[in-house]
């Protein structure tokens, strides 16, 4: 079952499952300093919408550890991904900008039983005739 897809990689029970999406808009809003006053503000437009996937792998139970790796390869690649969800609703271009694991419960052999993730990625804004739908 997919959950969403980011680029070619598709989230989901059998490689990495996310439960829980934290999503910050922001506007931009300057200040200059005043002699006697209070700074004075200006808003001068959108700022950043970053977006932050977690979940917890358990590699054999839940997911497949490789998939980090899959995620980090295409974060390295510097380009920006299509994020869309299992309904097909393309929410526009992402780069991946930090992926945190925390590794815990080892078996003998230093094997982790849970891994527990974080993604974070970043929107911005591409030439639509590279992504037609973003």
């Amino acid at each position: 079952m997919q959950l969403m897809s980011l680029g070619e990689f598709v989230f989901g029970i059998d490689d990495l499952l996310f439960n829980m999406i934290r999503e910050k808009r922001s506007w931009r809003h300057p200040s200059a300093d005043r002699v006697g006053m209070p700074p004075a503000y200006q808003f001068v437009g959108v700022g950043e919408n970053t977006l932050s996937l977690g979940g917890v792998l358990a590699p054999g139970q839940l997911g497949r550890r490789a998939a980090i790796d899959e995620i980090s390869t295409m974060a390295s690649t510097g380009e920006p991904q299509p994020l869309v969800d299992g309904e097909g609703t393309v929410y526009g271009a992402y780069l991946l900008t930090d992926l945190d694991t925390t590794s815990s419960h080892f078996l003998l052999g230093g094997i982790a039983l849970k891994v527990d993730w974080t993604l974070s990625l970043v929107r911005v804004f591409v030439d639509r005739t590279r992504f037609a739908s973003c």
